[in-house]
């Protein structure tokens, strides 16, 4: 079965970037230390990533953050998604418009300008594709940038929320939670290492 799963890095104090996040800085200040644990050697991280990047059959993400990882100083051949894993699932945007070019050609791009729940359900056709076509259950994955995983849980179309929980506390920056409407959760997974605690939890509709 195909689940919808938020998945991202946050600090102690709730924030998934830094300040000042833009295109040549896509964590912000200070906020490249929320996704150590992505590059760490440690087995359990290791483990939690590639596991994740092996179930991704399609990955929704924000403008805001397909800019970053297409910018210049973005994605290559040996970090991208999943960070070394540089996974390539299908990838669809949602945006007001598309981009005039694509510099990562290699990867399968879709832009979506008619609205987050329409770009789940393409991502959703996409994974589902791609687990008959392998022989097992893919997810869709929504990897950012927060104002996407916010809108996306206060819509109703998550199913579980996975927090790389940093020992971090960034004092400002975005914001994942903006006192949205209340969402039950339900904890399914704990894996504490020494550069985040790995939260699973299903979301309650």
């Amino acid at each position: 079965m195909t689940r919808i799963i938020a998945d991202i890095s946050i600090s102690l104090d709730g924030f998934v970037t830094g300040p000042d996040p833009g295109p040549d800085s896509g964590l912000g200040s200070g906020g490249g230390a929320l996704h150590a644990w992505a590059f760490s050697d440690d087995p359990d991280d290791r483990r939690v990533l590639r596991e994740a990047t092996a179930r991704s059959g399609a990955v929704v993400l924000g403008r805001r953050l397909f800019d970053v990882v297409d910018g210049p100083n973005g994605w290559d051949d040996n970090v991208g998604y999943g960070a070394g894993e540089a996974g390539k699932p299908a990838f669809v945007v949602v945006t007001s418009s598309p981009p005039e070019a694509v510099r990562l050609t290699g990867l399968d791009w879709t832009f979506v300008t008619t609205g987050l729940p329409d770009a789940v359900t393409a991502a959703r056709e996409h994974a589902e594709a791609a687990s008959s076509e392998s022989g097992k259950d893919l997810d869709v994955v929504l990897m950012g940038g927060g104002a996407t995983i916010g809108s996306a849980l206060d819509a109703g179309l998550v199913d579980t929320l996975t927090l790389h929980l940093a020992p971090l506390v960034l004092g400002t920056g975005t914001p994942l939670f903006t006192g949205a409407a209340p969402r039950t959760l339900v904890q399914r997974g704990v894996i504490p290492t020494s550069t985040a605690t790995h939260l699973t939890y299903d979301v309650l509709r």
